[in-house]
């Protein structure tokens, strides 16, 4: 199954902008009708919000003078996984594996040599 992941990008469009404090938002978002708190509007800016009101981004989008597109960047589907290899339900497998196997890192193939002493 592919989980679909963005980009949120906020803070880099307010940044553009000239608005490097959460709380110059405010103002811009009460005159479109969208009352956030302080803390809501920083948490807003900080973190990739699971979910979010419609209103609230086309109020973005109208105080930012942006689109969509600037403030959710680029969508990234996740390849599919290949075949299974007895590592993926291992603690930290999926993060320092994938990562690997992107960069085409494999580890050394062991050589095998025969014990002689029989």
């Amino acid at each position: 199954m592919n989980i679909l992941d963005y980009e949120w990008r906020l803070r880099e469009v307010m940044a553009t902008r000239g608005l490097f404090s959460t709380t110059k938002l405010i103002p811009l978002l009460n005159e479109r009708g969208v009352h956030l708190s302080a803390s809501q509007i920083y948490r807003l800016a900080a973190e990739k919000p699971e979910r979010l009101n419609l209103q609230v981004l086309v109020a973005l989008m109208d105080a930012l003078d942006c689109s969509a597109d600037d403030l959710i960047g680029k969508v990234r589907v996740p390849s599919a996984r290949g075949r299974a290899t007895g590592t993926e339900d291992a603690p930290g497998a999926e993060k320092g594996l994938d990562v690997l196997r992107e960069k085409g890192l494999r580890p050394k193939r062991a050589d095998i040599i025969p014990n002689d002493k029989s």
